[in-house]
């Protein structure tokens, strides 16, 4: 049987407010394997985003165990947390985050300068390759300034994939872009989901694009169901 690459049990979250316990996510049980297509909806403020952080190991959980990559993620500090990070996860966020005042090919190249043996030229090939791959190769020298937002988003796709990661966590991707733009930004990561063999968990307020995964999972009440027949 293959492992997952991701497994999360019985993983909870909650905050304190004014001297209460207020949860967030209950005992959540996940298993998720290499090359799959996972979306995880609901409504807002259902906590998906929250969800998406501790799968991502972003966040730490208040209590449960996640194992990513092969690593128990709760036994790790934060040093050892990034690391893995870097290593073998991607992250896409709905809002972008590039650096306004550099260029495309430097927002790209942003991952590997964390890297130890960071080798600019070879990290520049790399970079531009990849630009090619999402449509961009004649936007590489532009700045985020002047960009569409489709374009922006496609920066950031190539700035996750840069590390060549198992995994890619998205955050509402096509949450601000118009319905035309987020057809295309869908069928990008579909695509290299499928040519690069990384794995795609997403988290979106929209069912039809969840419906083109191959599982669909709905948070409710802080619970999480898989949707049969998705």
């Amino acid at each position: 049987m293959p492992q997952p690459i991701l497994c999360a049990q019985h993983l909870s979250q909650h905050i304190h407010f004014q001297n209460k316990m207020i949860p967030i996510l209950q005992d959540i049980q996940l298993e998720i394997f290499a090359g799959e297509q996972v979306a995880i909806t609901g409504r807002s403020g259902s906590g998906k985003s929250t969800l998406l952080g501790l799968l991502a190991t972003l966040d730490q959980a208040s209590s449960g165990q996640l194992w990513l990559c092969g690593a128990a993620v709760h036994q790790q500090n934060e040093e050892q947390r990034a690391k893995l990070r870097l290593q073998h996860t991607g992250f896409v966020f709905q809002s972008f985050q590039l650096l306004n005042h550099l260029s495309a090919l430097e927002n790209v190249l942003l991952p590997l300068r964390l890297q130890p043996h960071f080798n600019y030229a070879q990290a520049v090939i790399k970079a531009k390759k990849l630009l090619q791959q999402v449509g961009l190769e004649r936007q590489i020298e532009q700045t985020p300034q002047v960009l569409s937002g489709g374009e922006q988003q496609r920066v950031a796709i190539a700035r996750a994939l840069i590390t060549e990661p198992k995994i890619i966590f998205a955050d509402e991707p096509t949450g601000n872009l118009d319905e035309q733009t987020a057809h295309e930004i869908e069928q990008l990561l579909f695509r290299l989901n499928r040519e690069m063999q990384v794995t795609l968990v997403l988290v979106t307020h929209d069912l039809e694009l969840a419906a083109q995964c191959q599982r669909h999972f709905i948070l409710h009440d802080g619970q999480l169901c898989e949707q049969q027949g998705s």
